[in-house]
């Protein structure tokens, strides 16, 4: 009987609608996920960016942002990078070409960016890392290379070229993936395409792990990358080495009591080595629960944004529960990542590295709930609550008032805060009383960047109606 022939999965598809990816998303994970590249043509169909050019040049100035500035020199083959915060002043000294403007953990910033993660539902939420968006000026680039991690590329404004090398997949020919060592970036020393494509708004490019890419902007853009967290096993065994360290039994030693006369008392026999793999088992952890618990504090801290510290005085229990009958909710800071698993009695609820055991109910509702009003809050059992109140101590949540703020105060920065204001909400310190705090602080805001041949022209609006000094956001940052 002749061998079935098996047909091999394109590589570009057209999204249709109520299929984003082009097909169901069991379909993907199956075909694609971690296994070939995939670009989906029309992917956000009609796709408006929730964030200008001019918005990432103002949160690149601030001071908790992660932001870096990428030039290439095409003379020489030449590369810099600089790091942030920058100046408002630097940008109209820009070329009209050939630099790139990266801006990490915009979804800590932005809630409207922050609502497009929702759209990668079909993959578990405490595996995306975080929305990192890039402006290119014509030509901008960062240079060939790959990344460790799967990432989602979203073309958000304007035009991007990629090329990639999917030999890998398409032949089982794993490309060259030695770096240059000429430059501060890890660019690859070698990269020969086998796809070129040029890249609309809507449009997004699927990449898995070692894909060599490269993306050359063909007009001035903005590209959203989703990241997918890929902690290293070095990182995984370290901080999983800690945790057995720390809850190490000290009675827990070698032991022999089978011990023979040993034919050289100089050698290390097998008899002993076999004796020291079971010291090491006596202390590793077969429980599931505190292995599974382990990992949700891990996953859960895993290149945080920025650490996240408690505001005010505690708020008593009745006088949140009075504050959501009132209309008010509590808002999860958006640097507060949590995940939730099953144990063998009920659920385990993590949430930045913290642990708490819940209902199945209670930890499904918490996790999935960024806006905590007073009808999901009444359907917490006595411990959710407890829960919500020691996060709420901890500043995971803050009680704000939804509609405090309009259009206009949106992105406003309370440093002093720790970032209140950084979900486009007014943040209230509820510890003596339940009232709205009015957020009219000084800031500079970039209104408009336009790029002409000679360099950018950028326009400062400044809001100074009470006279205090310019806010700024808080500080916390994460490398990727």
């Amino acid at each position: 009987m002749a061998a079935r022939k098996t047909k091999t999965p394109v590589i570009e598809i057209q999204a249709r609608p109520g299929l984003p990816l082009g097909m169901p998303a069991a379909t993907f994970l199956r075909d694609y996920w971690q296994k070939r590249p995939l670009l989906i043509r029309g992917a956000f169909p009609d796709f408006q960016t929730p964030v200008q050019p001019e918005d990432l040049a103002g949160l690149a100035c601030e001071e908790g942002a992660l932001a870096r500035l990428i030039s290439h020199d095409r003379a020489t083959d030449g590369w810099t990078v600089r790091t942030g915060p920058f100046q408002e002043e630097e940008f109209p000294g820009m070329p009209d070409h050939d630099w790139t403007l990266l801006v990490q953990d915009v979804d800590k910033w932005d809630p409207d960016v922050r609502a497009l993660v929702g759209h990668f539902d079909f993959l578990p939420r405490w595996r995306m890392d975080d929305v990192m968006i890039s402006f290119a000026a014509t030509g901008g680039s960062v240079g060939a290379h790959v990344d460790q991690y799967d990432v989602f590329l979203l073309q958000g404004y304007g035009h991007r070229r990629w090329q990639i090398d999917a030999s890998e997949s398409i032949k089982g020919k794993r490309p060259p993936l030695d770096f240059r060592d000429d430059v501060e970036l890890k660019l690859l020393r070698r990269f020969k395409p086998t796809h070129d494509w040029v890249l609309a708004p809507g449009d997004m490019l699927y990449l898995p792990p070692n894909v060599p890419h490269n993306g050359v902007a063909e007009d001035p853009c903005l590209t959203f990358s989703f990241g997918m967290r890929a902690p290293a096993s070095a990182e995984l065994i370290s901080d999983y080495l800690d945790t057995l360290i720390m809850d190490a039994d000290e009675s827990i030693r070698y032991q022999d009591p089978d011990l023979k006369v040993p034919e050289d008392p100089n050698e290390i026999d097998v008899v002993a080595m076999n004796r020291v793999v079971a010291a090491l088992n006596a202390i590793r952890m077969n429980d599931p629960d505190k292995l599974g618990d382990w990992f949700g504090r891990f996953i859960t801290t895993y290149r945080a944004a920025g650490e996240v510290m408690a505001h005010g005085e505690p708020v008593p229990p009745e006088e949140v529960a009075a504050a959501l009958g009132a209309g008010l909710a509590l808002q999860r800071h958006p640097w507060s990542r949590m995940a939730w698993r099953r144990a063998k009695r009920g659920a385990s609820l993590y949430c930045s590295g913290l642990e708490f055991a819940l209902s199945v109910k209670d930890a499904q509702l918490l996790a999935a709930t960024e806006l905590l009003g007073a009808p999901l809050y009444q359907k917490l059992s006595a411990k959710g609550r407890d829960a919500v109140h020691a996060l709420l101590a901890g500043g995971h949540y803050q009680l704000l008032d939804p509609n405090a703020f309009d259009d206009e105060d949106e992105d406003a920065y309370d440093d002093e805060d720790q970032g209140d204001a950084i979900a486009g909400y007014a943040i209230l310190d509820a510890s003596d009383t339940v009232e709205v705090v009015e957020v009219e602080d000084v800031r500079a805001d970039v209104h408009e960047v336009t790029i002409h041949d000679d360099g950018i022209e950028v326009i400062v609006d400044f809001d100074d109606s009470d006279g205090e000094d310019d806010a700024s956001p808080a500080d916390g940052t994460r490398r990727r």
